[in-house]
């Protein structure tokens, strides 16, 4: 008899298998079409510093990229408020799909309603290739913190107006309007602390500069196992898989507080269709592999990919949800 391990294995096996020979029948496709892409090295801007999750995901997607198609995937780092000057980067440069944006909800669904003006238009200036991953975010306080619950955070907030202070990293990112949407949401007097990347966030929690923050899990896991950090509440709609026992906001009495981001690719307005084609294939077999998933699950996120179309759809939902949330919020423009 076949164990439930050992038959998910395989499970998992069959699924990169079956990803890449799909990946080699649409490629074979795309070669017919008298396609030569990639012939030199690709770059990928990323709107915000090292180490974040966005980042440590893009890059192993990046690698995989690079053995699927041959040329090497190159990371740029131009970290930014909502990432607006890789976004530029992009879209003033050539659409031959040899520079590529790295695009999340933070950088490219919040943004239109976050600034009050942007040098881009996040639907009309870019092609959507394909989404990589799903994730959700986490408060999170120092392990050594008295607090234990997402009341005790808020209860010393009403204790001391304005003196308990959040950190996330740049306005404009995920983390930054989940935060304000978690202070709208609890009425809660607290004071928010922006800071270049998550290594800058993490610092200055365990410096006790802030309180509490709000991060993606990549670069809280390795803390919280190791006991150095605890989180109070995950911002998903469900419980993350890794930590059972940490309830989502909403369980822990934020009303229907549910915040999750994306990553994934985009290429300036008019590249052509089949280098779209191409790196869709591509990005869509990189997640299918078992090591991938696996490695994207030990940082938090879900390894998924997309349609170019179902991009677009899902660009245009979170834009319109979050210009709803940001208005019913209060939220000032950046």
């Amino acid at each position: 008899m076949v164990s439930v391990q050992k038959s998910a294995s395989m499970h998992a096996a069959w699924r990169s298998l079956i990803g890449l020979a799909l990946f080699v029948m649409g490629l074979g496709f795309v070669h017919a079409q008298g396609s030569v892409y990639p012939s030199k090295p690709v770059k990928i801007m990323v709107g915000y510093g090292p180490g974040g999750t966005g980042d440590i995901t893009v890059r192993l997607v990046a690698q995989k990229l690079g053995e699927l198609l041959g040329q090497p995937f190159v990371i740029e780092n131009h970290a930014s408020a909502g990432g607006i000057v890789a976004s530029q980067m992009v879209q003033q440069s050539a659409p031959d799909g040899y520079t590529l944006n790295f695009i999340a909800a933070g950088n490219f669904a919040m943004t239109p309603s976050l600034f009050k003006s942007l040098p881009f238009d996040p639907v009309k200036d870019f092609e959507m290739i394909s989404m990589f991953g799903n994730f959700g975010f986490a408060l999170t306080v120092d392990g050594a913190s008295s607090y234990k619950t997402v009341k005790d955070l808020l209860d010393d907030a009403k204790s001391r107006p304005g003196r308990v202070f959040l950190g996330t990293i740049s306005p404009g990112s995920a983390q930054f309007l989940a935060a304000e949407l978690f202070k709208s949401m609890t009425k809660g007097d607290l004071t928010l602390v922006t800071y270049k990347n998550s290594a800058d966030v993490m610092r200055a929690l365990k410096a006790s500069d802030v309180s509490a923050i709000f991060e993606t899990l990549a670069p809280i896991l390795p803390q919280v196992k190791a006991g150095g950090m605890k989180i109070l509440g995950v911002t998903d709609e469900a419980r993350f898989a890794g930590l059972p026992d940490v309830p989502t906001l909403s369980q822990g009495g934020v009303g229907q507080y549910v915040v999750s981001g994306w990553n994934g690719l985009a290429a300036p307005k008019r590249t052509p269709k089949e280098v779209i084609t191409k790196l869709n294939l591509a990005i869509n077999a990189a997640v299918n592999q078992a090591d991938v998933r696996q490695k994207f699950l030990d940082l938090g996120v879900t390894a998924k990919g997309n349609t170019p179309e179902q991009m677009q759809a899902l660009l245009l939902r979170d834009i319109q949800w979050w210009r709803e949330v940001i208005a019913q919020s209060n939220i000032e423009k950046q």
